[in-house]
């Protein structure tokens, strides 16, 4: 095993190449039975393709012809902000949506190079001010709204939770971080164990993510941004209720457990479990794969926990 994920740990992204392997996603025959919905959200002049997942049939046509006030995972694909796309989460987001009985709502954001920061942190951030500002999208209250993510997607999760608490444009009452790339060094200079340890034979290299960090920035300053680096923000009081799950043999391992600590010492409330055994991304795999149920059965305690959703 260590034999072949040493082989599959090659070092540099080649941003076309590895856009075609994850694009073999898409040819899923399950995604004939999705019960999902397309919309469109304006960033400015620019239409955010979002794409809704529902739990159940009935579910799906009650919304279509009585909105009601459902509760909504507002969730942020991963991919390093360079590869994949709703499409290759599909069988990602209607799992979630059955296993929690929820709406899942999957934002389409641009993608680097192309597109560099701050746009597909702005996309979500506008897709999350419609959802929760207005009632365009779906007829349902902020406190029955979490803001999701994992890898690439968590960060922009995390960014946009700043972001709103700095603005006050909108309130995020939740917010669940799975193995989030939060910080903006994967080099020997990195202060994070878990980079020197896990990450060069465990599928996501610290070369892969250095590689990701220069395909999403736009100049070298913006590493210094809390949006772009949510471990560069230095005042993390009054952030919503955050669950962080992180995987045992993964580069980004340390920086998530340590934004969990961060939060924790500024007042916050926070959950933050280590699936152990688990490398980066398995939160894409089966729903039998007994990390993803490990993980589900943590997410979905943390949503049955929180008195302002049971409200």
């Amino acid at each position: 095993m260590r034999t072949i994920l040493h082989a599959l740990s090659y070092g540099n992204i080649e941003v076309e190449s590895s856009r075609r392997l994850v694009d073999l996603k898409k040819l899923d025959a399950m995604r004939i039975f999705l019960k999902k919905l397309d919309v469109k959200v304006y960033n400015g002049d620019y239409e955010v393709p979002v794409r809704l997942y529902f739990p159940t049939e009935e579910a799906m046509q009650r919304e279509l012809q009585e909105p009601l006030d459902l509760p909504v995972l507002l969730f942020f694909h991963g991919g390093g902000w360079v590869t994949e796309s709703v499409d290759t989460y599909n069988r990602v987001c209607a799992r979630m949506a059955q296993s929690t009985g929820q709406i899942v709502m999957s934002v389409e954001y641009r993608l680097a190079p192309e597109y560099r920061f701050p746009t597909a942190f702005d996309d979500c951030y506008a897709v999350a001010k419609e959802l929760y500002t207005t009632d365009h999208l779906l007829k349902t209250t902020p406190e029955h709204i979490t803001v999701i993510g994992d890898s690439a997607g968590g960060n922009l999760a995390a960014a946009v939770c700043l972001k709103a608490r700095d603005t006050g444009d909108f309130k995020v009452h939740r917010q669940i971080l799975i193995y989030p790339a939060l910080n903006n060094c994967y080099t020997e200079a990195s202060p994070y164990p878990s980079v020197k340890e896990n990450g060069t034979d465990y599928l996501l290299t610290a070369v892969k993510m250095e590689d990701y960090l220069k395909l999403y920035e736009s100049c070298q300053a913006d590493r210094q941004n809390p949006y772009f680096s949510p471990l560069q923000e230095q005042d993390y009081r009054g952030l919503p209720r955050t669950l962080i799950l992180t995987a045992e043999f993964d580069p980004l391992r340390d920086e998530g457990e340590e934004y969990a600590r961060r939060l924790k010492e500024a007042g916050n409330e926070v959950e933050q479990h280590r699936i152990k055994g688990a490398l980066h991304g398995f939160f894409a795999l089966g729903i039998k794969f007994l990390h993803v149920q490990e993980s589900f059965d943590y997410i979905n305690a943390f949503l049955r926990n929180d008195e302002d959703y049971l409200l």
